[in-house]
């Protein structure tokens, strides 16, 4: 009978194990398809939370580790080790986050109910940043594509908007001039012809 229960033991051990495997899997695909021009945004919103994955994968091999041994002085050690590793983890798996902000603009493109135009604002200490998106699709489909970037450090960014369905103009005060940048979009998927960079 006892060999029965280690079996389980052990058995659910190499579940939680799976399990965190998965979580991580989970996280690093959030983390690709928010980081890449053109990644699926459905993917980017519901995985892209690394301290939240972080907290559960934690947990979870934290728990696999209990399962997996018997001693009540080693259950203890794991135990401590586990929760004083998630709290180390947890704010470090933050700082490799991909940066972002609130969305403070969205715009349809003309004749395009499938095409938005999205502008995030966040911050660096104190300077502000602002990221230019192109979301193409609709539902499940929907596809960010990077169209800007502009670093309030040395720059701002006074405008975004449309410039036709398959085209974006950006509007970036250097303190000296304003620069105006014209991008295309691939008709078919929304895909910007080049990325406008002022970091």
């Amino acid at each position: 009978m006892a060999e029965m229960t280690d079996r389980r033991r052990w058995a659910a051990a190499v579940v939680l194990v799976g399990v965190a495997g998965v979580l991580i899997l989970g996280a690093w695909t959030g983390q690709r398809e928010r980081r890449r021009s053109g990644g699926l945004l459905l993917a980017a919103r519901l995985l892209d939370h690394p301290m939240v994955f972080a907290v559960a994968v934690g947990a979870t091999l934290t728990a696999a580790l209990l399962l997996a041994v018997r001693g009540a002085i080693l259950r203890s050690l794991i135990l401590v080790a586990g929760v004083f590793g998630t709290l180390v983890v947890t704010p470090a798996a933050g700082l490799f986050a991909f940066p972002g902000g609130r969305e403070s603009m969205r715009a349809g493109a003309p004749d395009r109910p499938d095409r938005h135009l999205v502008v995030e604002e966040g911050g660096a200490m104190i300077d502000p940043l602002w990221w230019v998106y192109v979301d193409d699709g609709s539902g499940l489909t929907t596809r960010r594509w990077h169209v800007g970037f502009v670093n309030g450090d040395y720059y701002a960014l006074r405008a975004a908007e449309w410039d036709g369905p398959d085209r974006v103009r950006l509007t970036v005060d250097t303190g000296e001039r304003d620069e105006v940048h014209v991008v295309g979009l691939s008709p078919s998927d929304g895909r910007p012809h080049r990325m406008v960079d002022r970091g």
